[in-house]
């Protein structure tokens, strides 16, 4: 049972690997895994491979291409971090927006999934980790469009989930609440803001990037040999208590 989280002997991708993604590849190293960082900043991309003692790749995650010659060969685990918000109210995006961020976090997620569902289909075996988000179940005005490609992406886990099993490669998903990440920088600014998210949590605090990485050990393991088609929150309790009244006195 000790060896459950071991990674040895095993390859593994990070796709977006700057905030949760480097810590992510640092932990999967820490347990044995040989970790692509890839990113589409090269600079992110070689110091998270420099934290982790990786290789570094740049790539574009929406583009098959792009991932076929930056991350060629046998995959045992991928994890899938690189996403986009734009913070607007529907009557304020503009259809580039709206592009721009479906493009990226919905459009990724498939290629994603088809690009190495393919190869791990193939050779019977491999997980698959997406990232997705509370708000892909919780609503905030300002996070329409971001939500709506979070609860796709975890729609299709669930598909990919049915469709590969068979062949033996497991699919999942995790879903943060609020963390202290460069996505978040817009509200950090805000002391108010600030405060108001940390609180929505049983916990009362911002996680760190770092606080998400065991899920994703976990996921990427034989630990969850028979967890498939799933979404972890990791949310310090954030949907567990949403909407909660604190009475006054």
């Amino acid at each position: 049972m000790s060896e459950l989280f071991r990674l040895d002997g095993r390859r593994a991708v990070v796709l977006g690997a700057g905030g949760i993604g480097a810590a992510a590849a640092s932990a999967l190293a820490a347990h044995g895994a040989s970790v692509v960082c890839a990113d589409r900043d090269p600079q992110v991309a070689a110091a998270a491979a420099a934290a982790s003692g990786g290789t570094a790749a740049t790539v574009d995650v929406t583009d098959p291409a792009s991932l076929r010659e930056a991350v060629p060969g046998d995959v045992d685990a991928v994890v899938l971090t690189a996403a986009v918000n734009v913070r607007k109210r529907i009557l304020d995006y503009s259809p580039d927006e709206f592009d721009t961020v479906v493009g990226l976090n919905l459009g990724g997620t498939f290629a994603v999934l088809r690009e190495f569902g393919a190869r791990m289909t193939a050779r019977g075996s491999g997980s698959i980790v997406v990232f997705s988000s509370i708000r892909g179940r919780t609503v905030e005005p300002g996070q329409s469009v971001y939500a709506a490609t979070k609860a796709g992406a975890e729609m299709l886990v669930r598909t990919a989930a049915a469709e590969f099993g068979p062949h033996g490669v497991r699919v999942n998903a995790i879903a943060p609440g609020i963390v202290e990440t460069p996505l978040t920088e817009q509200i950090k600014a805000d002391p108010a803001w600030y405060r108001a998210y940390a609180e929505k949590g049983a916990l009362g605090r911002w996680s760190r990037p770092d606080e998400l990485a065991g899920a994703v050990v976990y996921l990427c393991s034989d630990a969850s040999s028979f967890v498939t088609g799933s979404t972890l929150a990791v949310d310090g309790g954030w949907t567990a208590v949403d909407g909660r009244f604190t009475p006054p006195g």
